[in-house]
């Protein structure tokens, strides 16, 4: 079988498309390269998606833990202090069960077992804890005058966050932020190796490198290309986020710019 033949065959197998069947013997390159790759799908799916969603539920919780309103604020910093204080392979491991069991009491969590919704739910929530904190930070942080200027010029309520709490939090937290962004998409293999099952065999890229670790018992091959493809989506995100760094940073002088330095959080 060619190189190309297998792309074809394997490169939208993660997602149902193409093959069904997984090689059993003769595994070349081409095919651990294809396979992993498609695995990537379901990683870059769960991180994009979450980091997405996470983003506006994070700025909720900050503006709600920097709230003088109690009743606001005890439920945000409790939501913050439960996520970031539990391992997110526990989160995983509890949320799946609690998902099967609610399953028995209505239909309408039938989806919630399945990675693609249920873990889904779980990275969502626990990337908005740990922004939340790091844009609360942030909104500590916002210079004194800025905000009195803001009321100078009769800013007030919405439009003073709009155009000057919120860009200003924005600019000052973009860096941790982009660490968590890379964390975030790190995280997602630990999906398949938590309680969510992979239904028939429909993995990520951390599944089909265990997959060959295991039949070929070489670990130094498909862990390494796993490792690069990963490498590949962190330099895409850093790119990303440096573009949006710079956009947020683009009124001040070039010696003020808040340059971008990532530091990846290897442990929680």
């Amino acid at each position: 079988m060619s190189c190309w033949q297998t792309v074809q065959d394997y490169a939208l197998r993660s997602i149902g498309i193409g093959e069904r069947l997984l090689p059993r013997d003769d595994f070349t390159l081409c095919q651990q390269f294809t396979l992993i790759g498609s695995g990537m799908i379901w990683n870059v799916y769960f991180g994009l998606l979450a980091l997405l969603a996470g983003f506006f539920l994070a700025t909720a919780l900050a503006l709600g833990k920097a709230s003088p309103n109690r009743a606001l604020r005890k439920p945000a910093e409790w939501f913050i202090f439960v996520f970031r204080g539990s391992p997110l392979f526990i989160q995983f491991f509890f949320a799946y069960f609690l998902f099967l069991s609610l399953k028995g009491v209505s239909s309408i969590f039938d989806p919630f077992t399945s990675a693609w919704l249920g873990a889904l739910a779980v990275l969502f929530l626990n990337t908005a804890a740990y922004s939340g904190e790091i844009f609360f930070g942030a909104l500590l942080s916002i210079p004194r005058g800025d905000l009195e200027a803001a009321d100078a010029y009769g800013f007030s309520g919405w439009k003073k966050f709009r155009k000057i709490t919120w860009p200003t939090m924005l600019r000052l937290a973009w860096p941790a932020y982009t660490n968590e962004a890379i964390f975030l998409f790190h995280a997602t293999t630990l999906v398949y190796f938590s309680g969510f099952p992979a239904w028939r065999q429909k993995g990520d890229a951390l599944y089909y490198a265990s997959y060959f670790a295991d039949k070929t018992f070489n670990p130094f091959i498909p862990y390494p290309i796993l490792a690069m493809y990963f490498i590949l989506v962190t330099l895409t995100i850093v790119g990303v986020f440096g573009l949006v760094n710079r956009h947020l940073n683009r009124h001040l002088p070039a010696e003020r710019r808040m340059r971008m330095r990532v530091r990846p959080t290897l442990l929680r």
